[in-house]
């Protein structure tokens, strides 16, 4: 067996031939089921083991400059972790019922490069036009880096921490507070990734009882990217985790762009974020991704909630050629409340993914989940997978949970998947789907009061996503997606779309 003390994945891997049990000499009886080969030499996936060893080498050149991290810190712990379970972690593939409508070789045949930290990263980046839209505190990621020379967080209140997790203290109070949610959670391979791939943790730390009134903008730009003809896919690694105490609160803006503008540009953006939300803790986020249309962009939400605790998602996705979102969303305590809502845009031959999860082990649980896709053109494809586990413990549950989707086009493709696994008897729980095109009544009966029915169609459409959007928390923001998805639509509903 491997050992368990800390090792890398180059370490590990090494190990593997060692580990297969040698051919008994000739003419040797064996005993049935005597020796057995390791699992992980078994399992082992060649090409994810050398991306990992890539990433491996990567940070570890980053930070050749900065004094080693302590095998027992804990951004050290997370990277063993991923490292160990990367070792038996194959690609995913077209027969894994968790990928099956997700085609992924579009990342897996590119020639996969890790972003260096470079100080050219940011120039051409206009720090003063970095939140010229936004009057909020703002934490600038660029290409997977934090860039404290284009933040802004003077706004916020001194007991709240935001920064990284290598610039706190071992003997901090927060450090001691935020390790033990670092690596609490196991995901996919490409949470794995992630783990060994990030140069650093950004936390956001709100101590008990504090509420945040102006919401924390963490802007990541992705400016490094290649050609659609080239082969190459540029990958960043960013990595968040919000720890919010007993009774505190806080409003998070997440939003994923292009850096430079270029809607053709290719890269891949690997993003983990995790939420730990305390007792009576409230935490509203808001998660936009607008990135290029030619990008990768694979995210992992794992949220966390204690009792009486609040936890609220308002998403809109309308970037990549292949986005998938993972949401996995865990009620520790009765009384607890989640909301997640979702806006999925398809414009191009692009992949909208979301694959949710909601786990309710304790009494008196709340949640609902609104899931809403767009997709307008021959060659899109929407996916949602959302399953709600309510376990034993569960009763008085009250869970509800819609997906609904529009295809504007012939041979547009949506694949959908709700689903409740119910264990508890005394619940409230619901869920239907819907996937449709705009319906001739309702045409009509713009018609009939003198509308002409292109204008009829915007105005249906649009207001399919304005159920969503109107769930942001904060106006601005409202205001700023409602642009955004105006523009989108706009651009891509032709005159005599439809007919």
């Amino acid at each position: 067996m491997v050992t368990a003390h800390p090792m890398s994945i180059q370490t590990l891997n090494s190990y593997l031939p060692k580990l297969r049990p040698p051919p008994p000499p000739r003419n040797t009886r064996i005993k049935p089921f005597a020796q057995k080969p390791t699992p992980l030499a078994i399992l082992s996936d060649p090409h994810v083991l050398r991306l990992a060893e890539t990433l491996e080498d990567s940070v570890a050149s980053s930070s050749s400059s900065a004094a080693p991290a302590a095998a027992s810190s804990p951004l050290q712990k997370l990277r063993d972790i991923s490292s160990q379970s990367l070792l038996s972690t194959t690609w995913p593939s077209r027969k894994d019922e968790s990928f099956r409508f997700t085609d992924t070789s579009f990342i897996k045949n590119s020639e996969i490069q890790p972003i260096p930290p470079s100080p050219t990263t940011t120039q051409s980046l206009d720090p003063s036009t970095l939140f010229a839209d936004t009057l909020f505190p703002s934490l600038a990621i660029v290409d997977g880096y934090l860039v404290k020379s284009s933040s802004n967080l003077s706004e916020l209140p001194d007991e709240v921490f935001v920064g990284a997790l290598s610039t706190l203290k071992s003997d901090n109070v927060i450090t001691e507070r935020v390790s033990k949610y670092v690596s609490g959670f196991e995901g996919d391979m490409f949470w794995s990734l992630n783990g060994v791939g990030a140069s650093d943790v950004i936390v956001a730390y709100v101590p008990e009882g504090i509420k945040v009134d102006t919401p924390l903008h963490l802007r990541f730009f992705s400016v490094n990217g290649s050609d659609k003809e080239s082969k190459i896919l540029p990958i960043s690694n960013p990595r968040v985790l919000v720890v919010v105490e007993k009774g505190a609160e806080i409003s998070i803006v997440e939003e994923y762009i292009s850096g430079d503008g270029d809607n053709d540009k290719c890269y891949w953006t690997n993003s983990v974020m995790e939420v730990f939300v305390g007792d009576g803790a409230k935490v509203s986020h808001s998660y936009i991704q607008t990135q290029s249309f030619g990008a990768a962009h694979v995210k992992w939400t794992s949220v966390r909630q204690e009792r009486n605790s609040a936890y609220e998602m308002s998403e809109v996705s309308t970037g990549g050629k292949l986005s998938r979102h993972n949401v996995h969303v865990q009620q520790l305590g009765p009384d607890t409340v989640t909301e997640l809502s979702t806006f999925h845009l398809s414009i191009g031959d692009q992949l909208q993914d979301l694959h949710s999860k909601l786990v309710l082990d304790h009494p008196r649980g709340f949640s609902r989940q609104l899931h809403k896709c767009i997709v307008a053109h021959s060659l899109g494809q929407a996916v949602f997978d959302g399953n709600v586990q309510v376990n034993r413990e569960a009763q008085q549950t009250d869970a509800g949970q819609l997906t609904r989707s529009l295809l504007l086009k012939p041979r547009a493709t949506v694949n959908v998947k709700p689903n409740l696994q119910i264990i508890a008897d005394d619940v409230k729980c619901s869920h239907g789907a819907a996937i449709y095109d705009l319906e001739e009544n309702q045409l009509f009966y713009f018609q009939a009061r003198g509308i002409d029915i292109e204008t009829a169609r915007r105005a249906l459409i649009f207001s399919f996503a304005s159920e969503v959007i109107q769930r942001f928390s904060d106006a601005s923001v409202q205001k700023k997606v409602e642009t955004l998805i105006r523009t989108l639509l706009d651009s891509t509903l032709s005159p005599r779309e439809g007919k």
